[in-house]
């Protein structure tokens, strides 16, 4: 199945619901289904120090409704969920360090907030399909690879364990209470629109900021530790697919790249595509590499034999493209706008 031959065009009309909609997917998510001809609500709490940006909606701003507002908010959920087609869960608490020093603030979002997403589609009257927004995270350090669906879990992190919860708490409301849903676990995605601002989180969208900035980007370790890095296009493109297949349904899905990269070679890449920076190789923190993953890949087999899904854009070009984003707008992304 290519590109051409995916109905993209069910989109048109669909309301659609994106949680964490001004974030770095959550709002790609959007410009896509604004260009598919969707009625688009965004939500997003806008909380320090995360990825929020209004720049990252700002071409489209015009077509799209935005609700300042948190996922641990159940009533405004239930209110912004009601006659709903698609639900994008995208908000979350996204640093794994930050999981470990702050274990009540991610639970807090990552899991009772995944519930009140459930708990206002359960109660809206057309039960819209929830694409929930898993992570690697859940499988920890892998016991074989490629990584496929039926990897056992064992996360190494807050962050992992409460991303798990919500998949687990997803998959339990679709059976009770009779909606579809889907969870696409992600690996390391980058790409146009990611925040810039600090390292916790989209690392490879750090080291871009360092080295257009002339700062040193900093190694841990040897750098040779291995991951799978995804285009955000590729990404959304298979949001898209999910929400709109039902074949789809009830499923969850690995996406990444298929392609093990190892660390180093990622930086010096970004290196490449900016014309200019450094690297220097520094020791572990500590919390950091007893959380680390050594090695991980994924195999993507299982998405593309339900809907079709490829990834399309390989690492040298996507990390071209966006270099070539931020040459133009590296400073609507240095802070939260």
């Amino acid at each position: 199945m290519s590109n051409t031959d995916f109905e993209y065009t069910a989109m048109n009309g669909k309301k659609v619901f994106i949680t964490g909609g001004l974030g770095f997917i959550g709002s790609n998510i959007a410009h896509r289904c604004v260009e598919l001809g969707a009625d688009v609500t965004i939500l997003d709490a806008c909380l320090e120090p995360y990825g929020w940006n209004h720049a990252n909606v700002k071409e489209i701003k015009q077509s799209l409704r935005f609700v300042e507002g948190d996922v641990r908010n159940r009533q405004l959920l239930t209110e912004l969920a009601a006659g709903t087609d698609i639900v994008f869960h995208m908000a979350a608490q996204v640093g794994r360090e930050i999981s470990i020093e702050q274990p009540e603030l991610d639970t807090e979002i990552n899991c009772t907030g995944t519930l009140n997403v459930l708990e206002a589609c359960r109660v809206s009257s057309n039960k819209p399909k929830v694409i929930f927004a898993g992570s690697r995270g859940q499988i920890g350090e892998p016991v074989y690879m490629p990584v496929d669906e039926a990897h056992p879990q064992n996360p190494t992190d807050v962050y992992g364990i409460n991303k798990m919860a919500g998949e687990q708490y997803l998959f339990l409301y679709s059976k009770i209470y009779d909606f579809p849903v889907v969870s696409l676990r992600l690996n390391n995605v980058y790409g146009p629109r990611c925040q810039m601002h600090a390292g916790f989180y989209g690392i490879l969208n750090w080291f871009m900021a360092n080295a257009m900035q002339g700062q040193t980007i900093t190694v841990y370790g040897e750098g040779s530790q291995t991951r799978d890095y995804v285009y955000i296009t590729d990404v959304v493109d298979a949001f898209v697919r999910v929400a709109l297949s039902d074949k789809a349904n009830g499923e969850l899905f690995f996406v990444g790249s298929g392609v093990e990269t190892v660390f180093l070679d990622m930086v010096k890449t970004v290196v490449q595509s900016v014309g200019r920076g450094e690297y220097k190789h520094i020791p572990f923190p500590e919390t950091r590499e007893a959380i680390d993953i050594k090695k991980f890949v994924v195999t993507c087999k299982k998405i593309q034999d339900a809907v079709g899904w490829v990834p399309r854009v390989d690492l040298a070009k996507g990390v071209q493209e966006t270099a070539d984003f931020y040459k133009e707008r590296l400073s609507e992304y240095l802070r939260d706008n």
